[in-house]
């Protein structure tokens, strides 16, 4: 039986068939780019963490602080990125289970994810995720936790910076804290589009 999604999908490919070619990037003045990056050094790491914790996401510096995280609020059950699970793996006591292949027919039995990230923006403390990094991008958006293993040496001061170092990739999502809205009423609401709790874990793994 097809479902909705595969309707939805199936009309899209149908009408993308006939383009030889997707349209072109917009253009951009690199120049520009180079100046507003030109700023005093800072402590990338110190910046980053500094203003990810002005948007609620948290910041941490070794795997043990993840599992201290985990552990004080149950979050037992979740998904690693296979690639990198081998080097946390000693870190997890036997009360975890972690996964890595992510099942998206259970989709709400995991509490956190934890997927690479591609890259870091020091001033807005932003976490981005690439396809070409992630492992996969639901385990990144779907439980209400996630980590985002970032490499200290790919965060970027600004975010012109971070745009002209950007991979070629169709999905690049920007992770500025937890996910948030105000719609209703104008109230501010978090974790309700993806997770309400958002981890950078800085180390070089």
């Amino acid at each position: 039986m097809t479902t909705s999604r595969e309707q939805i999908l199936s009309r899209v490919r149908t009408a993308l068939e006939p383009l030889k070619e997707r349209a072109p990037l917009p253009d951009w003045d690199a120049e520009l780019i180079r100046i507003r990056s030109a700023q005093p050094a800072v402590d990338l790491v110190a910046q980053f963490s500094e203003r990810m914790k002005a948007v609620n996401g948290t910041p941490v510096r070794s795997v043990a602080e993840v599992v201290a995280l985990l552990s004080e609020r149950g979050w037992k059950r979740g998904y690693c990125d296979p690639a990198i699970w081998p080097k946390l793996q000693a870190s997890f006591g036997d009360d975890f289970k972690v996964e890595t292949t992510f099942d998206r027919s259970r989709v709400d039995d995991y509490d956190f994810g934890i997927t690479t990230a591609t890259a870091g923006i020091a001033e807005t403390g932003t976490v981005l995720l690439s396809d070409n990094d992630s492992s996969s991008r639901l385990a990144a958006l779907a439980p209400w936790v996630h980590v985002a293993v970032l490499d200290p040496n790919t965060i970027h001061p600004d975010i012109g910076s971070a745009l002209a170092a950007l991979p070629k990739d169709p999905n690049i999502i920007w992770v500025t804290g937890p996910s948030k809205t105000a719609d209703i009423e104008g109230i501010l609401i978090e974790g309700v589009h993806g997770p309400g709790v958002q981890v950078a874990l800085l180390v070089s793994l």
